[in-house]
């Protein structure tokens, strides 16, 4: 089989213990100068999305920052806090084992699609040893396109370009916690393998359109057979 696996981060492979929505508060007070008194608006949105809100939930314009100064800040942000991270947040169960049992079916590439930023995707992966396995150079973030269904197709071009393999709507698979997740598969061209360890329950997300609905990543086998029998299912 040929696939593309694209990983959601935040409560599908890790618990961030709060520290992601620190990192708004800390790039916005980098941006404007001042604390923040309103929390990000996060739940599947993309960080450009988010960082829009939180300026504008504080009387500031998002038009006064360049993309690259939003970006800068982000990064700024989280790097600061990566110690922080690593104390309160944990590795979802399951999610290292998941990744490692993927890697070894001939065909499949896994890479990750997250409304953050590249820099910060991979530091909140590395950070709880999750980072190995995924292609970093195929897949979608925050900044790549203006909502979470076009980082879909982002990563499904980076991914045919590097491996010269087209995957498409047919072969392609995002796992994600959130309706918003299952969203983006939905309108980006994607099957979705939806896992309730968001704040969404089975019930919610299978409604909202995914293929397949597990309640966690805990059993190993059970992963690898959704991702299968989903692609299998469009051939």
């Amino acid at each position: 089989m040929t696939a593309l696996v694209l990983w959601d981060v935040d409560h599908t492979l890790i618990e961030n213990g709060g520290v992601s929505k620190e990192t708004y508060a800390g790039a916005f007070e980098l941006l404007a100068g001042v604390t923040t008194s309103h929390k990000a608006r996060t739940g599947g949105r993309t960080d450009p999305e988010i960082m829009s809100d939180l300026l504008r939930d504080h009387g500031v314009d998002p038009d006064a920052f360049a993309a690259d100064k939003v970006r800068e800040a982000l990064v700024g942000s989280l790097e600061s806090r990566r110690s922080r991270l690593a104390r309160k947040g944990h590795a979802l169960p399951g999610a290292r084992a998941a990744i490692d049992a993927l890697s070894r079916i001939h065909g499949i590439v896994q890479s990750v699609l997250t409304g953050n930023t590249r820099q910060n995707g991979f530091v909140k992966l590395d950070v709880f040893g999750l980072a190995e396995g995924l292609d970093w150079e195929c897949g979608g973030f925050g900044f790549d396109a203006e909502s979470r269904p076009g980082l879909v197709t982002v990563a499904q071009r980076r991914a045919t370009t590097r491996y010269g393999v087209v995957f498409n709507a047919e072969n392609t698979v995002l796992i994600g916690d959130t309706v918003n997740d299952v969203r983006a598969g939905v309108l980006g061209g994607a099957q979705v393998v939806a896992v309730a360890t968001g704040g969404d329950d089975i019930d919610t997300l299978a409604a909202a359109g995914a293929t397949q609905v597990l309640p966690d990543l805990t059993d190993t086998g059970a992963v690898v057979a959704a991702v299968v029998a989903t692609v299998r299912h469009k051939e």
